[in-house]
């Protein structure tokens, strides 16, 4: 029978609308309850390899979490897994991924140093854009990636990234340049827009506007403790 207390306890954080992942005791082998917001990196990324709250788990081959420094001061953050991520289970890989390491490279950083994860931890169909249910689906995994690293600059790479980590609906043409932040507790974590590295694979003649952005987003870095 079910601990009243217990039943109680998951009824108000289901009504505060706080996620609850139930693992198993090492020991007892019992389901214990582990609220998402009380989660380390670990464990987090266990609960990710088995979510089926959208219709993109049917789908995948792996679900991408991220990777990284834990303790990163830079987050980037993009839209979706691609094919290869899907296969490899990391985010940014093949030739996407390689220009983003030469980008970061270009302003003194490596991937090791940064965290780099992406909004939505499934491979959508044939690569589309993810749709609103599935990046609400996997919001907070995402809130609790960010709460965990705790970076001092989030760096958004693509529209859809941007456009869902700041609620802006502009082209990102426009959104490059202005001012946002991710609000984490009593703080602000500026997020710096840029291009996806996909797109200037395609559009080489924007790097230097994505050089601009790295630039901006280093020299946050560098102002802030």
């Amino acid at each position: 029978m079910p601990d009243v207390a217990d039943t109680s306890r998951q009824r108000y954080l289901q009504a505060m609308q706080v996620d609850v992942w139930l693992h198993r005791d090492r020991d007892s082998g019992a389901a214990v309850e582990a609220p998402l917001v009380e989660m380390p990196l670990a464990e987090l990324e266990a609960a990710v390899s088995g979510c089926e709250r959208c219709g993109l788990h049917a789908g995948r081959t792996q679900t991408v979490f991220g990777t990284g420094d834990p303790q990163a001061r830079c987050m980037i953050i993009g839209e979706a897994p691609g094919a290869e991520e899907d296969k490899r289970g990391e985010p940014f890989v093949g030739r996407a991924g390689q220009l983003l390491n030469a980008m970061l490279r270009a302003i003194g950083m490596s991937r090791e140093a940064v965290y780099i994860a992406n909004i939505v931890k499934c491979r959508p169909p044939k690569n589309r854009d993810p749709k609103p249910e599935e990046m609400v689906a996997c919001s907070t995994y995402l809130h609790r990636q960010i709460a965990l690293i705790r970076p001092r600059v989030i760096l958004a790479v693509g529209r859809v990234a941007a456009q869902h980590l700041t609620g802006s609906t502009s082209p990102i043409g426009r959104m490059r340049g202005q001012s946002y932040a991710y609000e984490n507790g009593d703080t602000g974590v500026p997020i710096v827009v840029t291009y996806h590295p996909a797109y200037l694979l395609r559009s080489p003649l924007e790097k230097r506007k994505s050089w601009e952005d790295l630039r901006r987003a280093r020299d946050l870095l560098e102002s802030r403790p």
